[in-house]
């Protein structure tokens, strides 16, 4: 006498939706029904359960099990793939973990990196500033956060900011080159004095493409055509174009 759909599902600790799912993608052979037409599982069925739940809960994907029932001499290469995945996984947690120890100690925003907002706390950026950074940051990668850090406190205090701010999109061509000529000295000195490091930027150059391409898109959108002019000023005053 053997067990139900329901009863082996309960047995192996899985469901019901699960272990018709194995049969309908192969891993699971289907069993002979029992007089009354409902399926009857026996004990190799159970241990077969039993062995997909072990393997999914080691980090093996259900395609990677079959992959091992199909090609039993590559049994070894399939687990080291999973077993790469898992201490890639591993790391992320235990970064995840760092991040969340650090929130609680230093409370901070979490739209940027926690290095990166401390540093922010104190550089007074508007709404815009903040969201490019953002959005540099998350393109450039983890590694340059020291770097942005450094950046946001040398600039705390940059002359004509907050008129930069609120400077309105007709804004005219005499106003436009004084703000940026007040800016230009400072962000001169800051680039002197703390240049972008190699490993602030992706490593291909593909990515260095996609990495600008999404810093240019942010900065037509978050800001006015005035602003634009004034940055375009200032960074071919310190030299960056």
């Amino acid at each position: 006498m053997g067990w139900s759909t329901r009863e082996v599902a309960a047995l192996a600790g899985t469901t019901l939706r699960a272990v018709r799912h194995y049969h309908e993608i192969g891993l699971l052979e289907v069993p002979d029904r029992a007089a009354n037409g409902y399926k009857s599982y026996g004990t190799a069925h159970l241990i077969r359960l039993l062995e997909i739940r072990r393997l999914t809960r080691l980090g093996l994907s259900l395609s990677a099990i079959a992959k091992m029932d199909r090609e039993a001499a590559d049994v070894d290469g399939t687990l080291a793939a999973v077993e790469a995945d898992l201490a890639s996984r591993i790391a992320q947690l235990q970064r995840a973990q760092q991040e969340v120890a650090k929130l609680r100690r230093h409370p901070v925003e979490t739209d940027l990196p926690h290095e990166v907002a401390l540093a922010a706390q104190d550089a007074r950026l508007s709404a815009k500033d903040r969201s490019l950074y953002a959005v540099v940051t998350q393109v450039a990668g983890e590694q340059g956060a020291s770097h942005w850090s450094e950046v946001l406190r040398r600039s705390a205090h940059m002359p004509a900011s907050e008129e930069f701010d609120a400077l309105p999109d007709d804004a005219d061509e005499s106003t436009r080159q004084r703000v940026a000529e007040a800016m230009a000295p400072h962000v001169t000195a800051l680039l002197a004095e703390h240049p972008l490091p190699d490993d602030a930027l992706p490593a291909s150059a593909r990515e260095q493409s996609t990495y600008a391409r999404v810093v240019i898109e942010a900065m037509l959108d978050l800001y006015n055509s005035a602003q634009l002019d004034v940055i375009a000023r200032v960074w071919r005053a310190a030299g960056i174009v």
